[in-house]
């Protein structure tokens, strides 16, 4: 499946609003996968484009995300997150990395993509080039890029993880890992990202406990603000 680059070309489909509460409500961070069930491949393919059509701030995309197939890493991983064993019993294995360093060549980069696929010159896009520039270059403010970086990858995940859930698939975000010994095994060290967090995806194990305990989630009227 391959998203289309005419917006103008889609018909938007309408999830119902009882679809959307009840899938929210059924997921949960999954404390144990079932690892004799994977994940179809027409299901993933919808999944990979919910990470590839993630919003990001100026649409820079300042991350990379490294599905881990392999068993021997994936098993290694686990001693890295302090025992975690849905990292190796899941379908699959999603590490999101942030772009350590964010530069006018990944504006160029970004540019010349957009001319592609907008079918229009490079030229004609040099304002807005020369804006972003100026904000990796001198932000208007006190900005750490890659924690601004880390920031945009959080996005990725939560489009990720709603959409899994619409799919029925479930996903354990994960902060719990050692992420310096991941960039090392996965091959990241020394380069120009690092890893911030990684999200295991398939199936529920029957026996997960954690499933059929309710959500522990405060009144909305202690965390939704109203300001007419």
């Amino acid at each position: 499946m391959t998203i289309s680059a005419d917006p103008a070309s889609i018909v938007p489909t309408v999830v119902s609003a009882d679809t959307v509460l009840q899938q929210l409500q059924w997921r949960y961070a999954t404390k144990k996968f079932d690892p004799s069930k994977i994940i179809p491949e027409s299901t993933w393919s919808v999944l990979e484009q919910s990470l590839l059509l993630a919003p990001s701030s100026f649409g820079l995309q300042p991350w990379k995300f490294l599905v881990v197939r392999n068993p021997d890493l994936r098993r290694q991983i686990v001693d890295l997150s302090w025992g975690q064993t849905q990292v190796a019993d899941a379908s699959h294995l999603v590490v999101f990395a942030a772009k350590i360093k964010t530069d006018a060549a990944d504006v160029d980069h970004y540019i010349e993509r957009m001319a592609e696929v907008q079918q229009t010159s490079v030229e004609n896009l040099q304002g807005f080039a020369n804006m972003v520039k100026g904000f990796v270059a001198q932000p208007p403010y006190p900005l750490d890029l890659h924690e601004w970086a880390k920031r945009q990858t959080y996005i990725a995940l939560g489009q990720f993880m709603t959409a899994a859930a619409l799919l029925g698939v479930d996903t354990c975000p994960m902060e719990g890992f050692a992420p310096a010994k991941v960039d090392e095994l996965l091959g990241l060290a020394g380069g120009d990202y690092a890893a911030v967090v990684m999200c295991p995806a398939g199936y529920r194990a029957e026996d997960d406990k954690s499933a059929a305990r309710p959500k522990v989630r405060y009144p909305l009227e202690e965390v939704v603000t109203y300001i007419d």
